[in-house]
């Protein structure tokens, strides 16, 4: 809680992933990926809760071991390809509140990305409290500059990403960040249809150590290397 406000802690995590399979609990470093979000959000100081919300009987039951609630299961038609994150989180929070638990912020939390800290998650918090409730996004910089990328057209010709030249010294290129899909914090008032979590407005910088979002092989090979490296360890 904070400012009188409660304040949900939402990891959605379906059974199934086109990529690697059963992504959200494949153990890295001999934990489930999606312990390490549960864990991490369970220490921070302004969540009041810390829910699930899967399709997944096995996810679940492992979710409430790391000491998080799953007191529902998504239904399939929520849970499939085309299926979209908005969809989860609106039925997550009316079923909460068919139980009787309401909330007024949303914190969601993506199973994929281990390496965000509760401190991360509080540090988000408070700055959504101090830009007076409007959603905030994680952010991380890139390291490829916009003005370098371009697309292959047919016949092989480079377009331009950016419209403007790319000579210009690597050194006075501006600093740009993208949505690394680790944090998102929305008023409950606000989830609607329609609503782009990637569009909230106000970005909280993240290091890019703590950015990896798991989407294939590479990735976890990365999350284990920065996990020895930033002394997280393995949790118990």
């Amino acid at each position: 809680m904070i400012d009188g406000k409660r304040i949900l802690g939402l990891i959605p995590a379906r059974g199934g992933s086109k990529g690697i399979k059963n992504k959200n609990i494949i153990e890295v470093n001999g934990v489930p990926l999606i312990a390490y979000t549960v864990i991490e959000a369970g220490k921070s100081r302004y969540l009041d809760d810390v829910v699930v919300t899967t399709d997944s009987q096995r996810i679940k039951s492992i979710s409430e071991s790391y000491g998080a609630q799953a007191p529902f299961l998504r239904p399939i038609e929520l849970a499939g390809d085309s299926s979209t994150t908005l969809e989860a989180v609106l039925h997550a929070v009316r079923s909460l509140e068919s139980m009787g638990q309401s909330y007024d912020i949303v914190v969601l939390l993506q199973a994929t990305s281990p390496l965000r800290t509760s401190e991360d998650m509080d540090q988000a918090i408070e700055l959504f409290v101090e830009k007076n409730g409007q959603g905030v996004a994680a952010v991380s910089e890139v390291t490829d500059p916009p003005v370098l990328m371009r697309t292959l057209e047919e016949g092989g010709r480079l377009s331009k990403w950016l419209k403007q030249s790319s000579t210009i010294r690597r050194q006075d290129m501006p600093k740009t960040y993208r949505i690394n899909g680790s944090i998102y914090i929305n008023l409950v008032s606000e989830i609607k249809e329609g609503l782009s979590f990637n569009d909230n407005p106000i970005g909280f910088v993240m290091e890019r150590s703590h950015s990896v979002d798991v989407d294939e092989e590479s990735d976890l090979w990365l999350v284990e290397y920065y996990l020895g490296k930033n002394g997280m360890g393995k949790h118990t």
